[in-house]
């Protein structure tokens, strides 16, 4: 049993400067300015929003955006639900396919407590499915997936997701609810002509699948897909039901790289904030923060240095290197100085507070136990990350 207790990151009602770092800060004024325009915009376009749980894996986000309007959420994993479900979170939809009878038989425990549904691209699966629905005495929806072009899961062939759609129609205790259809590459397609062109072809995928089922007698009730570097183009597609948006509410490096096309991607502003302090200034040419791969995926690039006092990027200063618990920070490219190294008198002091923009937020939040919420500069909120690490 251990005899220490590490103090908490931060205390509710302490000014953002007394916090310990690293941590995950969390502006409540723009994230909930955030939730509010994509609510708005799915509300305009007559669709429903059902974001994705596992961009925050925090139940208290989820409770946010349901209590704005949206239907539910999206889950990527089984056990990834189950806090939500103890949060009081009701509709959850598993975006994913499952890998074993295990995880069907948990997924129709769950199901007993929430409405739960389930991607399948297998026949297997919907046989897993049907066993442990029986077993629990629970009731599951099932959508069918279908690859529009991303090329990880889903059916390609129209004829094997009719037949699994049958399938699933056939079994007690199971109901064909739809088609899961998303294409997770052009989240990050910069230029919105490309965005437009890649899902044109994926939307008549869609449509061309959509009539076949109905042609069938397979009634499509729900097609859901999409996401925040997609959604003006999906919210006037006509062919979604709903969205799975979910970077939207905190948004991060790699997002803020995509070209806006109409109402698109940049009518969301940076909410999550990676909080580190200057740990070493001895090499004098560059500041050293005390945060690096333990608190911050890199898998999109490198964080970007944030000018609070501007809200926009920093200019002057910029991550030069990560490592496991460090990362440098040096002159930014636009800096205005001339070339060479980093004047000593321009780096942060010894101590002081860095925000940084995480290059891509959804494994950044999963390496954290909480976001710390202030508004003003002051801490009003600690919110668990209750889903964390819950990948299976």
């Amino acid at each position: 049993m251990s005899i220490f207790t590490v103090p908490p990151a931060a205390s509710i009602g302490a000014p953002i400067s007394d916090i310990d770092t690293p941590a995950l800060l969390l502006d409540l004024d723009v994230f909930e300015r955030n939730l509010d325009e994509l609510q708005a915009r799915a509300d305009a376009a007559g669709m429903a929003l059902r974001p994705h749980g596992k961009a925050h894996k925090c139940p208290a986000v989820a409770l946010a955006q349901i209590a704005r309007g949206a239907v539910g959420i999206c889950c990527q994993k089984v056990s990834e639900a189950i806090p939500f479900i103890e949060a009081g979170v009701r509709d959850i939809h598993i975006s994913n396919e499952i890998a074993s009878p295990g995880k069907a038989r948990l997924l129709a425990q769950l199901a007993r407590h929430a409405r739960m549904s389930v991607c399948v691209d297998d026949l297997q699966q919907v046989d897993w499915l049907a066993a442990a629905v029986q077993e629990a005495g629970a009731e599951l929806t099932v959508l069918v997936e279908i690859d529009i072009g991303h090329g990880r899961c889903g059916v390609a062939d129209l004829e094997l997701m009719t037949r699994i759609a049958a399938r699933i129609q056939s079994l007690p205790r199971l109901s064909f609810g739809g088609l899961q259809a998303y294409h997770g590459t052009v989240q990050h397609v910069r230029l919105p002509g490309e965005r437009q062109q890649i899902i044109d072809a994926a939307n008549a995928r869609i449509r061309q699948a959509r009539a076949r089922l109905e042609s069938e007698g397979l009634p499509c009730a729900v097609v859901t897909g999409g996401g925040t570097g997609s959604a003006d183009i999906d919210f006037a597609s006509g062919v979604y039901t709903e969205l799975q948006a979910g970077s939207y509410a905190f948004m991060d490096v790699d997002y803020s790289h995509n070209q806006p096309s109409g109402a698109g991607v940049s009518s969301f502003a940076h909410s999550l904030f990676l909080a580190t302090r200057v740990m070493s200034r001895a090499a004098g040419t560059h500041a050293v923060l005390d945060a690096g791969l333990k608190s911050m995926s890199l898998e999109s690039g490198l964080p970007q240095v944030w000018n609070a006092a501007q809200a926009r990027p920093d200019v002057v200063l910029a991550c030069t290197g990560v490592s496991d618990e460090h990362c440098t920070v040096g002159r930014g490219a636009e800096a205005a100085s001339t070339a060479g190294t980093t004047a000593l008198s321009a780096l942060p002091a010894l101590g002081e507070l860095v925000l940084l923009v995480p290059g891509h937020v959804d494994p950044t939040i999963n390496l954290h136990d909480s976001l710390i919420g202030y508004r003003n500069g002051v801490v009003e909120t600690i919110w668990p990350i209750a889903a964390r690490g819950l990948s299976r």
